[in-house]
């Protein structure tokens, strides 16, 4: 059994016992479970940052090309950065080659403090690498398309040359199922979308004929309680209950 399956086990077996299996038959089949565990990461993805986490990747520029399609787990880009400054001519070099932290400052400026300028020099000259980036192209523009996952870059490139791209990539089901804070509200999620489910499956039949005026069925207590859980937890999506740093965008 593989890393997910094993997590989304897991999931089911929780909402199985938190409904009585083993005690009473419970009438979801395993459709059911994993149709309950997919609505719940699908409105985590769509409502908790926590569904993304920051990476960073490498893409070679190539030559005349504007468009390029990234891999359907990045979810928004944020910025490109070169590893030159100057003009986008020549073939691929693109300028001169820098490193804004590099370690051969360090060593001169900084380990040599009482000698040589130290930390006023060093914080200078990474200004002034700043300003001649924003001049000289060290800064590159772009359009990001979430729904087509194309990346285009405004300048033409005019040789090949390889660009670091900070996005935010979808986090693996298995990482918020296991994770600290995500994963007791999906499972509480699942809980309640089995329990909606039950509940308009035994309202349907409310009672059941049999000896001594038949029984009933608790279809209305279980779709009232279900309606209950996802409200409140919904709510803790915008308290940050399972994790996260903050919205950058408002819903509703």
């Amino acid at each position: 059994m593989s890393q997910i399956d094993q997590s989304k086990q897991s999931v089911y077996d929780y909402c199985k016992a938190m409904l009585g299996d083993g005690m009473i038959d419970i009438e979801l089949d395993p459709i059911h479970y994993e149709t309950a565990l997919n609505r719940s990461l699908g409105v985590f993805r769509q409502r908790s940052d926590n569904a993304v986490e920051e990476s960073y990747l490498f893409l070679t520029l190539q030559q005349d090309q504007n468009d390029y399609i990234l891999p359907k787990e990045v979810q928004q880009v944020r910025q490109i950065f070169r590893r030159s400054v100057g003009s986008r001519s020549g073939n691929g070099s693109g300028g001169t080659v820098f490193e804004p932290f590099n370690m051969a400052y360090t060593n001169t400026y900084l380990l040599s403090s009482t000698n040589m300028g130290g930390l006023l020099t060093y914080e200078l000259f990474s200004q002034y690498q700043e300003l001649v980036g924003k001049m000289f192209g060290s800064f590159i523009n772009f359009t990001w398309h979430s729904q087509s996952r194309k990346l285009t870059i405004q300048q033409r490139p005019r040789g090949f040359e390889e660009v670091m791209i900070q996005v935010y990539n979808t986090k693996p089901d298995f990482a918020i199922i296991e994770d600290t804070y995500a994963g007791q509200w999906i499972k509480d999620y699942t809980l309640a979308n089995c329990k909606m489910m039950l509940g308009q499956a035994r309202e349907k039949f409310a009672q059941i004929a049999g000896p001594g005026g038949g029984s009933s069925l608790n279809g209305a207590a279980m779709k009232s309680e279900a309606t209950a859980d996802l409200e409140r937890l919904t709510k803790e999506l915008e308290t940050l209950v399972s994790g996260g740093s903050g919205y950058t965008f408002i819903i509703g």
